[in-house]
């Protein structure tokens, strides 16, 4: 539910960083070549040393533009960089990011020895589960995006994307979290419904460079990572008092995402704080959300095992889904800005 209180905007704005087409490819009238015209007596009398200074001229310029198309052509292009170099850096910041967080959340670890087989197993099939729906949801985004879908979905009123959000996507998580487990068909078509219609909102992102999104990906794929592995490690239910400070932590996130719509264009200092509010302050609130997400699933793995409550791992996956997210829609629009400041 909090993915759907952002601003109905909020992915087309980090569409504003984009870089835009080139228009070198055009050709403009005056760079045709010019109709030869038959010339006169007069023309011809004084086409002599005019023509050869005009000759001479064009053949220094087209060994300069020859010579400046070689350099440029042979130049390394811009983020052609060494796949492995990017793994490596990729996985060093992984790395070092499990490594803080681990040393400055974790101090105190489970007291139980480590966890125990059913809630390792119960986690490893949420986890799974967020997966498969994170997968279903890219795989619909993009064939949405090829079809024109981001076009149309762009064009329309905001107001109108934000009411069809909030219905179809509150809608379909409420109905697959009422459907019990036994029903596994029911539950299943409505939780691919709800991932369905996550696509359709967020299908306008992959107008962003495919470069961009892998990035964007590795590191929320890195700091949800890290987040989960100190949530799977600490003691018992150490960090499931953060649920109230996170509601209203989303709440003012939420509020912030929606500013652009009420505040005039001319607050540009008050819209500029709104919009950090919104993606460093979301990025803080929904890693919060990640670590209690991942806390509150071992709880309810213990309570299963005792027979207080059902085992559903669907209902679980919704809420990491949600988290991955919110933290992937803000890393995209600040790998965006910062692409943007570069040029």
């Amino acid at each position: 539910m909090a993915f759907i209180l952002r601003r109905p905007y909020a992915v087309t704005g980090a569409l504003r960083h984009a870089p835009k087409v080139s228009q070198s490819t055009f050709r403009l009238f005056h760079q045709t070549p010019l109709k030869s015209k038959p010339t006169s007596f007069f023309s011809r009398r004084s086409a002599g040393p005019i023509s050869s200074f005009f000759a001479g001229r064009n053949v220094m310029q087209n060994v300069f533009r020859r010579s400046y198309n070689q350099q440029s052509s042979s130049m390394p292009r811009a983020g052609t960089g060494n796949l492995s170099q990017r793994l490596i850096y990729g996985g060093a910041i992984f790395g070092a990011t499990l490594l803080a967080i681990n040393i400055v959340f974790n101090r105190e670890t489970r007291e139980d020895g480590g966890m125990p087989p059913f809630e390792r197993a119960y986690l490893n099939d949420t986890f799974l589960h967020t997966g498969l729906g994170i997968g279903i949801i890219g795989v619909a985004a993009r064939q949405l995006h090829m079809s024109g879908w981001s076009y149309r979905l762009m064009a329309a009123n905001p107001w109108l994307v934000l009411g069809l959000g909030l219905v179809g996507s509150i809608g379909t998580m409420i109905a697959t979290r009422a459907t019990p487990p036994e029903n596994y068909v029911a539950k299943y078509g409505l939780w691919t419904a709800f991932n369905l219609t996550q696509a359709a909102l967020l299908a306008p992102l992959m107008f962003m460079q495919p470069a961009i999104l892998a990035r964007a990906g590795l590191y929320t794929v890195g700091m949800m990572g890290s987040i989960a592995f100190v949530g799977a490690t600490a003691k018992q239910e150490k960090y499931l008092y953060l649920g109230g400070p996170l509601l209203a932590g989303v709440a003012i996130v939420a509020l912030s995402g929606l500013a652009p719509l009420v505040i005039p264009a001319t607050a540009a200092r008050t819209l500029m704080w709104t919009e950090n509010i919104w993606l460093y302050g979301g990025l803080a609130v929904f890693g919060g959300f990640t670590l209690y997400d991942v806390q509150k699933v071992l709880y309810h793995a213990r309570m299963a095992e005792r027979g207080l409550m059902k085992k559903d791992t669907v209902n679980e996956s919704i809420s990491l889904e949600l988290d991955f997210l919110n933290i992937f829609i803000r890393m995209v629009q600040i790998l965006g800005m910062s692409g943007n400041r570069r040029r």
